[in-house]
């Protein structure tokens, strides 16, 4: 795997919306919101961006199937503005475009931008009319728990772990996640749950309790992207850079086929891997400081601990128990909080990933900051285990 576009970009402004049920404002209006905050923090002006590209997962009900609305909201001056869509990892797939721009030499300044308006609708969870024919032929009676269920009761079988060890593991990946939104601001739900209420918890898909599945929210998230040379100019001494971005897409092995058991996601080891050799890292478990993965599920975030290769196989409840990945573990994951308290605007997660990673790489995360950051790992999972795109992307500092 060659180096990719390693340290040739610069990460010189990012900015978040408060997640949540965001009555006050449109989808236009969360774009406006996080895009203030990223122009402030690049110390740079509008008509500086080259081009853009922004992501919008459920485009029937948001802002449409152009890229229009986030060049009026933003009054970006008619630059080229593209929409992209891949399902969850959207957010990561929109800094990808804007990441590759300024790489090749196409743009010196790029903007990547995600967002989604959901709880208009009234809809509890996802409002899904159609993802197309091909999606409607595999899985006219599916449902996110069902199977992200299923994960977990494969995991469990390969492994011979007890499903009551399995669901104290999947509660304490929820409880930590509360304990840390607890510190996150911009969180939608921003309360600490303690381990019995998420135990005894009702059932959604066995053995997928209430606080086992995260929620959903209205946001946005963006990153402005130039180069470190820019960057350095613009006052950034030593600027976050983009290490890895790596997305690998299912090409339906796991569906036809019987050889895959479904105690993991393949995709995720693919993208993992790649995004490790694009980096130069050769031993996660030392040089990765912290992450924020895809916790739709409280299994989900289990099974990545191994996909990602920082818990041995079959060792995650373990280590998950023991406190590795706790606030204070070795790697921390969901300092923020995650999903479990931000909830999943579809379009706008990934973005909403790297901008508590970049924060905590500048030690600005507040009561949330863990000591000195060097590398930080987000990740995305986007689609069913067994029909997935997978999105790692890795960040750090130029020296």
């Amino acid at each position: 795997m060659a180096s990719g576009f390693r340290d040739k970009v610069a990460i010189v402004g990012m900015g978040c919306t408060r997640f949540g049920e965001r009555w006050d404002l449109g989808a236009d209006g969360l774009m406006v919101e996080a895009f203030a905050e990223a122009l402030a923090d690049a110390g740079i002006e509008r008509d500086q961006i080259e081009a853009a590209w922004v992501g919008n997962a459920l485009d029937d009900i948001n802002v449409g199937n152009s890229a229009l609305p986030a060049a009026h909201a933003l009054r970006l001056n008619r630059v080229p503005v593209t929409r992209v869509e891949n399902m969850c990892a959207t957010g990561t797939e929109a800094l990808r475009g804007a990441a590759y721009a300024v790489a090749s030499g196409a743009v010196d300044i790029a903007l990547a931008i995600g967002v989604e308006k959901l709880k208009d609708t009234g809809y509890g969870g996802l409002p899904l009319r159609t993802k197309g024919v091909q999606n409607d032929l595999w899985m006219p009676y599916g449902s996110a728990p069902g199977t992200f269920a299923q994960l977990a009761g494969a995991y469990a079988a390969r492994h011979g772990i007890d499903a009551g060890d399995l669901k104290r593991a999947m509660a304490h990946v929820s409880w930590k996640s509360h304990q840390n939104g607890v510190h996150s601001p911009k969180a939608h739900l921003q309360k600490a749950v303690d381990i019995e209420t998420i135990l005894k918890a009702p059932l959604i898909a066995d053995p997928l309790g209430l606080f086992d599945c995260c929620g959903v929210s209205d946001g946005a998230a963006c990153a402005i992207v130039t180069t470190p040379e820019i960057a350095k100019a613009l006052g950034k001494g030593n600027p976050v850079t983009i290490k890895a971005i790596q997305l690998c897409a299912s090409n339906g092995w796991e569906l036809q086929y019987g050889e895959w058991d479904g105690a993991n996601v393949p995709n995720t080891r693919v993208a993992a891997g790649r995004a490790y050799a694009e980096a130069g890292i050769h031993d996660p478990r030392q040089s990765i400081d912290m992450t924020e993965v895809h916790d739709c599920f409280s299994i989900t975030e289990l099974v990545i601990m191994e996909d990602l290769g920082l818990s041995e196989e079959g060792r995650a409840p373990a280590d998950i128990l023991d406190g590795r990945y706790d606030r204070d573990g070795a790697i921390p994951c969901q300092l923020d909080g995650g999903l479990k308290c931000f909830g999943h605007p579809v379009g706008a997660s990934g973005l909403r990933m790297a901008y508590e990673v970049y924060n905590q790489l500048q030690g600005r995360a507040g009561e949330r900051q863990r000591g000195k950051v060097d590398v930080g790992l987000t990740h995305n999972l986007g689609g069913a285990p067994f029909n997935s795109v997978a999105a790692v992307a890795i960040f750090g500092r130029l020296d």
